[in-house]
């Protein structure tokens, strides 16, 4: 599996209800896209949940490399470079992965970010990971590191925001989810 996410930060007086309206009209596009096992439009607005900036924030969970490079390069990626201009797409793979069909039910996802310190060894690191991220009861999540920086991100699966209120990290609102 692949994960990929851009984000594109807008102004901060940009009118929110913009990106609303594209998901509202455009979000079913990718319902059942090819090899996606979920796309979840995210955005955070400034003043609201503890974020600095608005921003849109797509994160795409791949099943492999066919519906990303077809998403990419068969000119479905095009709307989003019209749209915001040339955007870098984070590449990362999925270490721990406990979501199911009901993340669907879920109104925000919340994200962490961890760095993989250098070390002798990588032997049990996915277990020294779960160890360490917070356990947030009831949730589904997912973590997605980069060996190429050495990081790896955190999202969990919420509704109740005050579940995360202690937590230093990003809360998303999720307008759509395709699977």
């Amino acid at each position: 599996m692949i994960a990929t996410q851009y984000k594109i930060t807008l102004p901060s007086d940009y009118d929110m209800g913009i990106i609303r309206e594209r998901v509202r009209n455009n979000g079913h596009k990718t319902d059942g896209f090819d090899d996606l096992k979920f796309k979840l439009y995210l955005i955070t607005e400034k003043g609201i949940n503890n974020n600095m900036q608005n921003s849109y924030c797509p994160l795409y969970l791949w099943k492999g490399s066919n519906g990303l490079n077809k998403f990419l390069f068969n000119g479905y990626y095009d709307n989003i470079l019209n749209s915001f201009g040339w955007q870098k797409v984070n590449i990362g793979v999925p270490l721990i992965d406990t979501t199911t069909s009901s993340i669907k039910e879920n109104k925000y996802l919340f994200q962490i970010k961890g760095e993989i310190k250098p070390q002798e060894s990588l032997n049990n690191l996915k277990d020294k990971i779960a160890e360490s991220i917070p356990t947030i009861a009831n949730t589904e999540y997912i973590v997605i590191y980069n060996p190429d920086k050495w990081k790896y991100e955190a999202f969990y699966f919420i509704n109740d925001i005050d579940q995360v209120k202690e937590i230093n990290g990003v809360i998303y609102q999720i307008l759509h989810v395709s699977q």
